[in-house]
C-alpha cells in the first residue's frame, strides 16, 4: 500500500507507486535534457524550469537520483537507490557454529561482486584478532567466507564486512557489519557448491563449445565472452528474437554473448557465478588428501572433500556411495583423466547434482567413459568419442565433445 507523506502545507499526499515513479523519471530525464538545451534563452529556460518543477512536485521526492546508473553501466531510466545493509548472517550473532562450516551474510540488495572479497569480508579469532585465511565468494545477494582449514574448537570469532562493500549502484554500507560466534566440536555436513546462475546450463564455456556430430545434450548451453562463432558442429538455427538459437543436438536453448538482450548480461552473470563456484570448491577444507597417490580406480568413496596436489587418474570403475543429501568435492591441482570404457557411478541414493570436480588442469573422459557430477574446470574439458556425462561441464576455456551424451542433473 502506498505510504503517506506531508506536503509543505501539511496536506497528506500519497507516495507514488513504483510504476508512476518509473514513468515520471523517464519524463523528467527528457525535461532535464530540454532544460539543458533550451536554457540559452531566458524565455525557453524559464518554461523548461517550470515544467521540471511541476513534474518534481507531482512525482514526489523519490526521483532525486533518477539519472544515476548501475555500476555495470546498464541503462536504467528509474530506480530508487538505498544504502545496502546486511539483513541476516550464518551463524547469527552470538551463535554457535560447526568448525568446518562457512560464514555467510545476506544483503538487502544486489551488491557489486568485485567489492565482496577477502579485504572486505574478514574473519578473526581470539583477543588478538588473529586473521583466518579463507576464500570469499558472492552470488544471489549472499557473500560466503569459507575458511581454508577447519576452525579451532571452542573459540570465539568476529566476522566483519567493511564499508568498502558496495551495492550494484556503488553505495557502501553505512557502517561496518560485525558479529561474533563460537565454534562447537561438531562437524557439519559438507554443503553443496553454489553454482548460482551457472547451474542453469549443462555446458558453459568462455572460449568455445565444439562437437563432432552427433551428440545428444539435454539442457541449455552457452558461451561468453566469446560469440556464437565459437559454437561449432551444432548447425545452429537462430530464434526470431535472436535471444537464443536451437540445434537438433540440443534439447534446450543455445546462448552466446552476441545474441540479443538480455542474453549478454545473463551470460556475464553466469560466467561470474561459475568462477565463484570454482573458488568455493577449491577453498573447502579437505577430509582426505593424496588418496591413492593420484590413482583411485576400483575404489568406493564415502562423501567428503578429497584433495590431490597432482593429477588424478581413474583407470577402472569408481563408485561414490552415500545418501541423496551426501556431497562429494574433488580438488585436483592438475588434470583429471578417466580411461576408456571406465565409469564413475553413484550408489546408495547419491545424486549427481551433489558431486563436484574442481579441476585446475584439463578434464579428459576417454572413449566410452562415463562421469557423474558437476565439472568446474579452469582450463579445457574434452569428452572423446561416445563418452557421456550426467552433470555439467563448466569450463573457463573450451569444451570439446565427440558424439557425446550429456544430461543436466535433476534439481
Amino acid at each position: 500500500m502506498p505510504t503517506a507523506r506531508l506536503s509543505p502545507g501539511g496536506i497528506a499526499l500519497q507516495r507514488p507507486s513504483a510504476r508512476i515513479v518509473a514513468a515520471c523519471a523517464v519524463h523528467m530525464k527528457a525535461v532535464r535534457r530540454n532544460l539543458s538545451n533550451q536554457s540559452r534563452t531566458p524565455t525557453s529556460g524559464l518554461r523548461a524550469a517550470l515544467i521540471l518543477l511541476s513534474m518534481a512536485t507531482a512525482c514526489g521526492d523519490n526521483l532525486a537520483s533518477s539519472d544515476a546508473r548501475p555500476r555495470d553501466g546498464a541503462e536504467s531510466d528509474a530506480h530508487i537507490e538505498t544504502i545496502p545493509t546486511v539483513i541476516s548472517t550464518i551463524p547469527m550473532n552470538a551463535g554457535s557454529h560447526a568448525i568446518n562450516a562457512s560464514v555467510r551474510a545476506t544483503f538487502s540488495e544486489a551488491m557489486d561482486r568485485t567489492s565482496i572479497n577477502t579485504s572486505t569480508f574478514k574473519l578473526t579469532v581470539g583477543p588478538a584478532a588473529t586473521p583466518i585465511a579463507g576464500t570469499v565468494s558472492y552470488t544471489s545477494s549472499q557473500a560466503t567466507f569459507r575458511p581454508l582449514v577447519n576452525l579451532p574448537i571452542n573459540s570465539t570469532f568476529v566476522a566483519t564486512i567493511t564499508t568498502a562493500a558496495r551495492s550494484s549502484f556503488g553505495l557502501p554500507l553505512a557502517t561496518d557489519k560485525t558479529w561474533t560466534f563460537t565454534t562447537a566440536t561438531a562437524l557439519a555436513t559438507d554443503e553443496p557448491v553454489d553454482l548460482g546462475s551457472a547451474g542453469n546450463f549443462v555446458l558453459l564455456a568462455k572460449s568455445g563449445i565444439s562437437t563432432v556430430p552427433t551428440s545428444m545434450i539435454t539442457g541449455d548451453i552457452g558461451v561468453s565472452p566469446i560469440d556464437a562463432t565459437a559454437i561449432t558442429g551444432f548447425s545452429l538455427s537462430a530464434d526470431a528474437t535472436n535471444v537464443f538459437a536451437t540445434s537438433t543436438q540440443v534439447t534446450g536453448h543455445v546462448y552466446a554473448a552476441n545474441y540479443a538482450v538480455p542474453t549478454p548480461t545473463n551470460l556475464t552473470t553466469a560466467i561470474g557465478d561459475m568462477e565463484n563456484a570454482f573458488t568455493d570448491a577449491a577453498g573447502r577444507a579437505p577430509n582426505v588428501t593424496e588418496l591413492g597417490a593420484g590413482n583411485i580406480g576400483g575404489l568406493t568413496l564415502a562423501p567428503g572433500v578429497y584433495k590431490w596436489s597432482s593429477g588424478l587418474l581413474i583407470p577402472t570403475n569408481l563408485t561414490l556411495s552415500g545418501p541423496a543429501t551426501a556431497v562429494w568435492i574433488f580438488q585436483i591441482a592438475q588434470d583429471l583423466t578417466i580411461s576408456a570404457n571406465t565409469s564413475v557411478t553413484l550408489s546408495g541414493g547419491a545424486v549427481p547434482k551433489n558431486v563436484f570436480w574442481q579441476i585446475s588442469g584439463r578434464l579428459t573422459v576417454d572413449t566410452g567413459g562415463h562421469l557423474e557430477g558437476n565439472v568446474l574446470a579452469q582450463t579445457a574439458t574434452t569428452l572423446n568419442a561416445g563418452a557421456s556425462l550426467n552433470g555439467r561441464l563448466l569450463a573457463q576455456t573450451a569444451v570439446t565433445i565427440n558424439a557425446s551424451t550429456i544430461v543436466r542433473p535433476a534439481p
